[in-house]
């Protein structure tokens, strides 16, 4: 198996797929590649042709693992090891999603796990087969292939989001996430090998991209019309796109104040880039700039692979039900603990924009599998949980009923 490699950090890699693919020049120039440039398609009125079904199922993960420090490829030896020890963890039970499936195969004798291996709500059935390559981060900028730092103020809105999500009983539907509310994943999209497909529909002066996950459909203008005045925020934000030579660059703002993506929310600025490199490969590129919550821009390159599968409606839960389920916990459990507690479970952990340690990932890990089944839990095991926050560690106590 020949394995690509960078000439750059902006340089696209192939994808392990059992063939090479060319190098390329850094997103969005169009200098040639080599003598050999396939030619691509494109669209009866000129444009670069980026229609087509694309599934985003790779194993590389967003950050770079501190075991893969100051590397930003691979040898083949070291993927072949990679890959060994990920079918070693891949034993048809626990599910991981994102990054946790390269951190559990690199995460030799540490314990970790996902944050789903006790409840049985997610397992291995549900997640398709990870696609690997020889980079260790999605991340391209910065070069060490991890977030930069959150601001002061970046921090302290996590800080208060983590208190809000894990230490309060929703008083209604709107108390819930957006993604327990089924109404959107937020952008972009990253979630991997769980309804990760998108499909790209072209028309003149118009791109709509559609997702499988919550079936997201975004209608890009193509007309350099000037983005929505600063009060019309949208869940998605308000994208406007254009050409650059071969890439689909779009450019979104006006974010609402309840979009989230790792920590952003209305002063996200996003710009995608999509390149088509050949028939079967789009490289989807995004950059993250939101001064109020990181210190430095921050970007990531998705390779998008072609497929022949059809979107499927993605359901979610249909009829609410879990809406009711939460709502109907929550009212059982608005009355307290008080005297009758069987089980009390002390968790603390720091609130920190770094990565926390393993034992720190799971005890968090601990109350994330514990979460989805506060609310729904049926009576007589209703659990529910208060927190302190002394200095910058988050205390919670669970209490079992």
């Amino acid at each position: 198996m020949n394995s690509p490699t960078l000439a750059t950090y902006r340089v696209l890699p192939a994808l392990i797929f059992g063939v090479s693919l060319l190098p390329l020049p850094a997103f969005g120039q169009a200098s040639a590649v080599s003598e050999k440039k396939p030619t691509l398609p494109r669209t009866a009125w000129g444009d670069p042709d980026l229609r087509g079904m694309w599934v985003n199922n790779n194993a590389t993960p967003l950050e770079r693992p501190k075991e893969f420090a100051g590397k930003q490829t691979l040898t083949e030896e070291e993927l072949a090891e990679l890959k060994e020890k990920a079918a070693e963890v891949l034993d048809g039970g626990d599910a991981f999603f994102g990054d946790d499936f390269v951190k559990a195969a690199v995460a030799e004798g540490t314990g970790f796990r996902s944050f789903d291996n006790k409840t049985g709500n997610y397992n291995q059935f549900w997640i398709v087969e990870r696609k690997f390559e020889n980079r260790t981060s999605l991340i391209v900028d910065p070069p060490d292939g991890r977030l930069p730092p959150l601001t002061p103020e970046g921090q302290q809105r996590r800080a208060t989001a983590a208190r809000s999500f894990l230490g309060n009983l929703p008083a209604g539907p709107e108390d819930l996430t957006l993604a327990a509310r089924c109404i959107t994943y937020g952008m972009p999209n990253i979630l991997v090998g769980y309804n990760s497909y998108w499909q790209i529909l072209q028309a003149p002066g118009y791109v709509v991209i559609f997702q499988e996950l919550i079936h997201d459909a975004r209608i890009i203008l193509l007309d350099r019309r000037p983005h929505l005045p600063r009060q019309k925020r949208q869940w998605h934000g308000d994208p406007r796109g254009h050409w650059e030579g071969d890439t689909l660059v779009i450019d979104s703002t006006n974010f609402s104040p309840n979009s989230h993506f790792r920590g952003t929310a209305e002063n996200l600025h996003l710009i995608e880039r999509f390149t088509r490199i050949d028939k079967e490969t789009v490289a989807y590129e995004f950059t993250v700039d939101d001064p109020t919550t990181y210190t430095k821009t921050w970007t990531a390159m998705i390779p998008l692979k072609s497929s022949a599968d059809d979107i499927f409606e993605y359901a979610c839960h249909e009829g609410n039900i879990s809406i009711g389920r939460h709502a109907a916990g929550s009212a059982r459990a608005g009355a307290g603990c008080g005297g009758s507690c069987r089980e009390r479970l002390e968790l603390s952990f720091p609130l920190s924009d770094r990565e926390p340690t393993v034992a720190q990932q799971d005890r968090r890990s601990t109350v994330y599998r514990v979460w989805p089944f506060l609310l729904g839990a049926s009576p007589g095991k209703q659990r529910r949980f208060s927190e302190t926050t002394p200095g910058q560690a988050l205390s919670l106590s669970l209490f079992r009923y």
